[in-house]
């Protein structure tokens, strides 16, 4: 897969593609049917499926605080995108310049000009351009005009609910994991490298790896019943069970958003590896706890649970 990091990196050579754009967070079943259309046309145009995304997320750029938490880091949808079979990823850098390109400008400028699109799938509800002034309607004329082949995709839906990142989001957020597993046809997962941490955990009897978010706001908040999966070189992959906890530590007076994982039955030093946690059963929310050993005594219930998950 190509990735292509900024509009200045786009060259002659990549002249020519089947391109659909959007957000694609999560890449739940909803993209996956438009990747899935999109690798269909490719084939027929004979041109590379093409993604266009953006970082950060417009919404991230203009209204930092009231963003919606991401469900997948850059890199963790570039994982999907090529389990996918996508061949070329444009990556636009979303400023204040580019925002202030205008819908027509975005779409024979950019798309035509630059990428030189044949086929563009889009949502009927697709907004572009300054002030988000361009619209499907708009698209179709352009269409017309500059002799581009353009398809809507219809949104797919799960008894009788809408399946979209936000759907996701609120799955998470009620601790409904097997229907946010639905929604995204896999377990959701959070990727990342075991980083040393204040190794507090040993002291109770429960060492963890410890997993940055990268992530203004981390979709999940609290204990869960948690796979492992670290990379062990040459495509070898091994899986673990055990029980985390992501948020911020009050116990500790912690403030930073962090993921610690126990992994049971386990003493291999991993600082440093690459993992992914599928996150599989909510256990509790976070909670503060007086001392240490109300604190040792609710993770080895905590554990319990997660075992009990595991053995069902």
């Amino acid at each position: 897969m190509q990735l292509v990091r900024g509009l200045h990196n786009v060259k002659d050579y990549h002249r020519g593609a089947v391109l659909t754009i959007g957000n694609f967070d999560g890449v739940h079943r909803g993209h996956q049917a438009i990747l899935k259309r999109l690798v269909e046309c490719a084939a027929i145009y004979q041109q590379p499926a093409t993604v266009m995304i953006f970082e950060p997320h417009p919404e991230e750029l203009f209204n930092a605080q009231q963003a919606p938490a991401r469900l997948t880091r850059l890199h963790e949808k570039l994982v999907q995108f090529k389990r996918l079979h996508i061949e070329r990823v444009v990556i636009v850098k979303f400023n204040r310049q580019f925002s202030n390109m205008s819908a027509e400008e975005f779409v024979t400028d950019l798309l035509l000009k630059k990428l030189g699109i044949e086929h563009l799938i889009v949502g009927d509800d697709f907004r572009f351009g300054n002030k988000r002034k361009g619209n499907y309607q708009l698209l179709q004329r352009l269409a017309k005009q500059h002799q581009f082949e353009l398809e809507s995709t219809d949104t797919l839906t799960e008894k009788d609910q809408r399946i979209s990142s936000t759907a996701v989001r609120d799955a998470l957020a009620e601790g409904k994991m097997e229907l946010a597993k639905q929604l995204l046809a896999r377990p959701y997962s959070i990727s990342g490298k075991v980083f040393h941490g204040d190794k507090r955990g040993r002291t109770i009897g429960f060492p963890t790896a410890n997993i940055h978010l990268h992530r203004c706001v981390s979709p999940l908040s609290g204990v869960y019943a948690v796979r492992l999966i670290l990379d062990e070189g040459n495509g070898i992959q091994s899986e673990h069970q055990g029980v985390a906890n992501i948020g911020r530590r009050p116990t500790v007076d912690g403030t930073r958003q962090q993921l610690e994982v126990h992994l049971f039955d386990f003493n291999q030093d991993i600082y440093g590896r690459a993992v992914v946690v599928e996150f599989l059963m909510f256990i509790r929310n976070e909670k503060k706890f007086s001392d240490f050993e109300q604190l040792k005594g609710q993770i080895n219930k905590d554990a319990q649970s997660a075992r009990e998950h595991f053995n069902h």
